[in-house]
Parts: C-alpha cells; structure tokens; sequence
C-alpha cells in the first residue's frame, strides 16, 4: 500500500498546491490513501469546515492539526461530527473532537494518530504517555500513522524511538522547514522529523518574507500574511508491506512550479 502523507498546508497557496499538483502525484505513485496537515489550511491560521471540504476534494482522506487548532474559531461547529479530521490526542480531555481515527481502505484497517510535543510549546500532557494509554486500542490495526507536531527535533526522534516496531511510520510536522533524515528505524518504522511545507515557495514559513523581516528588524508586532506566487508541495510516500505491516520504502516528493 502506498500511502502519501502532505506536509503543513499553508492557506490558499497550499490548497492551490493540492489542486495542481496532487492529482498527478497519486497518478504516479499509485497513492491508495493521503493524509495531510491542516491547521493552517485557513489563512494560515486554523481551519474552516469549507476550507476542509475544499482539500477533501483534491482527494485527502484524513486532516490532522497541531498547536493552530483552535486559531479559527469554525471549526467549534463541526469537529465533533466531521470524522475525517482529528487534533492532537494529548489536548486536554475536556476539548471537543478526537486525537485518532480508522479508517478502512483495500480491506485494511489503518489509523492515524495525532500527537503534539511538549517542548517549546504549550504544556500538554505527555504525547508518549498518552500513546501508550491509546495503544491497546490500535495495535491490531493494519497500519498506523502517528503525526507528531512539534517543535523540537529531539523530541521527535525520542517518540519515534521509543515506539519503533510499534507502528508503521512516525512523520513530524510543525516547522514547515523539510529535514533530509527520511529513514526507516530497526524494527521497521519510517520517520522524518519534518515533512515540510505545502505552500508558497517564496516565503518564510508559508508567510509573506517582508513582514516577517521587518519583525526581525524591529522586535516590534507584525500581522503576519499568508505568502503568494509560485507554490510547492512537501510530502513523503510510505510503501508499505500489508502483510507484515512495516515500511518497506519512505521517500521525498515534492513538486514546485518554479
């Protein structure tokens, strides 16, 4: 199975990513299932029902999110029915929607699993912890996904270690900066610390480069913009062995229109 996980969608210039590049990138890998980060997906903030709807029909078939859940205030309406996008599991137990989801495609059962770290970030509950209280849960699915948004590279590599054998592939998300260390672990787990950004290529981050400049230079409060103009998508693509539920390749694709 050939699955494709999209890195950090960054408003409109991501979503116009998806529509010009994705449909030929499944063509070509022959992608059975996508999933992808959507907590910028809204103006670089958050995400909307109608926003969400928009990357379901460029073919995504599961939404995770990260520390920019809660920035557009939409999604209150509809995170507890829409079952296609999940926050990180790690939130507060109080907050509404869901940390995992299963889904079935060609006859096997596949969750995905939503985490954020600690460092650097917001305090949450441990995301290894709460893994672990989850894991009884899941371990007989087919193949599982866990999209770990975080800051710090080392807490990454630690998660993805310690649960090496465990699941199929741990992709790190957050800083929409691509890392060059795609691999697969002993036990036969993928991982990446960051896939990277699917937005505008001339840009910081996804945001317009002058704005964020003149913050450096001044220290003082700038209203960030989504960038514009040429646009790119970061992704990597899982070839998965169904019958022993590893990761056989984990490898870059990306495309630009440069």
């Amino acid at each position: 199975m050939n699955i494709l996980f999209v890195g950090d969608v960054m408003g409109r210039a991501g979503r116009r990513a998806l529509r010009k590049f994705l449909d030929k990138i499944v063509k070509k890998h022959e992608v059975d299932l996508i999933i992808a980060n959507g907590e910028n997906a809204a103006g670089g903030f958050g995400i909307t029902e109608k926003t969400a709807e928009e990357l379901y029909e460029y073919g995504i078939d599961v939404l995770t999110m990260g520390n920019h859940t809660w920035d557009n205030k939409d999604i209150f309406n509809f995170i507890e029915y829409n079952k296609r996008i999940i926050r990180p599991l790690n939130f507060p137990k109080n907050n509404p929607g869901r940390g995992w989801i299963t889904i079935n495609k060609n006859n096997k059962n596949i969750t995905v699993v939503n985490l954020i770290g600690q460092v650097y970030m917001n305090t949450h509950d441990s995301p290894y912890h709460e893994f672990m209280e989850l894991y009884p849960a899941i371990k007989d699915s087919d193949i599982i996904i866990v999209d770990f948004h975080a800051e710090a590279s080392g807490e990454k590599m630690a998660f993805a270690r310690a649960v090496d054998g465990m699941v199929t592939a741990v992709i790190g998300t957050h800083t929409h900066v691509q890392t060059n260390d795609a691999q697969i672990f002993p036990k036969g787990t993928a991982y990446i610390t960051d896939v990277g950004l699917t937005g505008a290529v001339d840009s910081i981050i996804g945001m317009k480069v002058e704005n964020m400049v003149e913050k450096m230079k001044t220290s003082l409060p700038v209203r960030y913009e989504v960038a514009t103009g040429a646009v790119k998508i970061n992704s990597v693509l899982l070839e998965v062995d169904e019958i022993n539920r590893i990761t056989e390749n984990i490898s870059i694709i990306n495309k630009n229109n440069l």
